[in-house]
């Protein structure tokens, strides 16, 4: 090899891994964000909404391997975003003010991130001043990718998730290895529970105080035949809501159910398949609230508003939405009031796939993530993963 060629390859290892955004997300393409997949469209007061509520949207995109934060703190619209690979499920730590996301690739990672609003005092910069308040990566957790995390929680002060792979709830004990606390009696039988493949896609956890007052989605509750994810299998009418009390289920009827949340008091499901969004009474009744255009996941209640997501439909799954037109389905946010179940705003992000989670913070705690949408500032940007320091955690 000669010196120039020596010198070249020593130049690229220098120069690789020098971009905050690769590093994060182990990634080193993870700076390149199609310009396409950030720009929206708003019908109605959107903007308006959030301000009102003054909440900070986090919003997981998994096949864009985006996670964006929308917010109006700063009195006017803001979109922000980290690159993250495949996030699905996000949950509030209010009690830690902390945010946990899901990142479901193989092996699995749940990345804890926390608000900073200052740099740290050092010589080295001009400035220890940052823009608002911004939700930063502070820790990573690896998982083996069979455990196929999907929804994430806070059941009481405990994180928990849907470890899909499993048939089974995780939770996440501080300073410890997940470990399996509940699932479906479905799955049991004369050998024990069968934890060994995904059997039903046990995905979304309506969390209560306790195991006992939470509520799980599934697309279904018996281990015959084709297994959710295969091509083969027929979801139509075979997805559940099982009741933590009971380990049964409490609603049939649904097609791949996915996003429980308690809204207004009541039980709420994104019927995906159908692009619903249906009440799930306590005595089994399934009651149409809303229908959106597109395949529905990602629920968060906002007072008197629900804010869900839409996605396409990927085109090998078509046949998992019989109740949508695929070509007409789109990627975005819809608000929608609680009681007469009309959208009163949306943004749709018209080059958009896939939604899986949205989540509410308080903006007085956060307001953005990392990377600007539109105005890119890598000078700012070096100097906040340089030095960012975290706010304090609340006393316990």
């Amino acid at each position: 090899m000669s010196d120039q060629e020596d010198h070249a390859r020593f130049q690229a290892d220098h120069e690789a891994w020098r971009d905050p955004a690769s590093v994060v997300a182990q990634w080193q393409d993870g700076e390149a964000v199609r310009s396409s997949l950030l720009e929206s469209e708003i019908s109605g007061p959107w903007w308006d909404v959030l301000a009102e509520a003054g909440l900070t949207l986090l919003v997981s995109r998994e096949y864009e391997h985006l996670l964006m934060a929308l917010s109006t703190a700063s009195g006017s619209p803001q979109v922000s975003y980290l690159r993250l690979p495949h996030p699905s499920g996000i949950a509030f730590d209010a009690a830690r003010a902390e945010v946990h996301v899901a990142s479901t690739r193989n092996p699995n990672m749940l990345y804890t991130l926390r608000p900073a609003e200052r740099l740290l005092p050092r010589r080295d910069l001009e400035s220890k001043d940052i823009a608002g308040r911004v939700l930063m990566p502070a820790s990573t957790r690896f998982l083996p990718g069979s455990t196929y995390l999907h929804d994430l929680a806070m059941i009481g002060p405990q994180l928990h998730g849907s470890a899909v792979g499993d048939n089974a709830i995780v939770s996440f004990p501080a300073g410890g290895d997940h470990q399996r606390v509940w699932w479906p009696s479905c799955i049991e039988g004369i050998a024990g529970a069968d934890f060994g493949l995904n059997h039903l896609q046990l995905n979304g956890i309506a969390a209560g105080e306790s195991l006992a007052e939470s509520y799980f989605t599934a697309s279904k509750d018996d281990l015959a035949g084709a297994r959710p994810g295969q091509i083969e299998f027929a979801p139509e009418g075979r997805g559940v809501v099982f009741s933590g009390a009971t380990r049964l289920p409490i609603s049939r009827g649904l097609t791949r159910p996915h996003s429980p949340r308690f809204v207004g008091g009541d039980l709420w499901v994104a019927n995906s398949g159908y692009g619903t969004v249906v009440n799930c009474g306590r005595d089994g009744r399934v009651e149409v609230v809303a229908r959106l255009p597109g395949w529905t996941r990602g629920l968060c209640a906002l007072g008197d508003l629900a804010i869900v997501g839409t996605s396409r439909i990927i085109p090998r799954f078509r046949a998992y939405a019989p109740g949508l037109e695929a070509d007409k389905c789109v990627c975005g946010l819809h608000a929608v009031d609680i009681k007469s179940g009309r959208i009163v705003a949306s943004l749709i992000w018209p080059a958009g796939n896939q939604i899986f989670a949205i989540e509410a913070v308080p903006s007085s705690m956060v307001d953005r993530l990392p990377f600007d949408a539109f105005d890119r500032m890598p000078d700012a940007e070096h100097a906040l993963f340089y030095a960012w320091q975290a706010v304090p955690k609340p006393s316990q």
